[in-house]
């Protein structure tokens, strides 16, 4: 039994997503800086073990005001919870490129599974003769899970802040290494 390791791209790769905003919009963000891998057993990349680190403070919006206020203790709390975390636990093939990533989602220090619904793009190599692979996942989380609760009530009725978070994970790995298992 061989173990691939594959070193998630960040430069190539982007954690997104999409709240709405007084009820009629959406607010879109992405994380800025992040890290992470994946350890595939004998090449099965259906089968890999999922690890994500994300730094909190690196929220982006397009609105630095928005962004100060999403680091606050009101969401994110940066100060007191730095890291957002994932965790695979499992993996479901539902075809050769679609598969579900079940693991381990923490956000201010409050840990819930989620569901990834990944779509595998396939592998290449690139010019320099590195192996490259390609993923893109979605999920919808509830925010207040995470003890993401701060809103506003608007008199027109509705909140401010929606509850339901899309996120979307463009993910490109580099294959790093194959070791033997003993």
């Amino acid at each position: 039994m061989a173990f691939e390791n594959w070193e998630i791209d960040s430069g190539h790769s982007g954690i997104n997503f999409s709240v709405r905003h007084m009820v009629v919009a959406k607010v879109r963000g992405k994380f800025a800086r992040w890290n992470g891998g994946l350890i595939a057993e004998d090449g099965d990349l259906a089968r890999a073990q999922v690890n994500v680190v994300i730094d909190a403070s690196s929220v982006e919006t397009g609105v630095a005001e928005r962004d100060a206020h999403l680091k606050s203790p009101d969401f994110l709390d940066v100060a007191s919870f730095p890291e957002i975390t994932f965790k695979s636990s499992g993996v479901e093939k539902r075809s050769d490129a679609l598969v579900r990533v079940i693991g381990a989602l923490t956000i201010r220090g409050v840990t819930r599974e989620v569901i990834l619904d990944v779509e595998y793009s396939g592998r290449t190599n690139d010019p320099w003769g590195n192996e490259r692979a390609g993923f893109t996942a979605t999920t919808t989380i509830e925010r207040k899970d995470f003890g993401l609760t701060w809103n506003q009530v608007l008199e027109a009725g509705g909140v401010v802040v929606g509850d339901r978070v899309s996120i979307e994970i463009e993910v490109e790995a580099v294959r790093q290494s194959t070791a033997k298992a003993a």
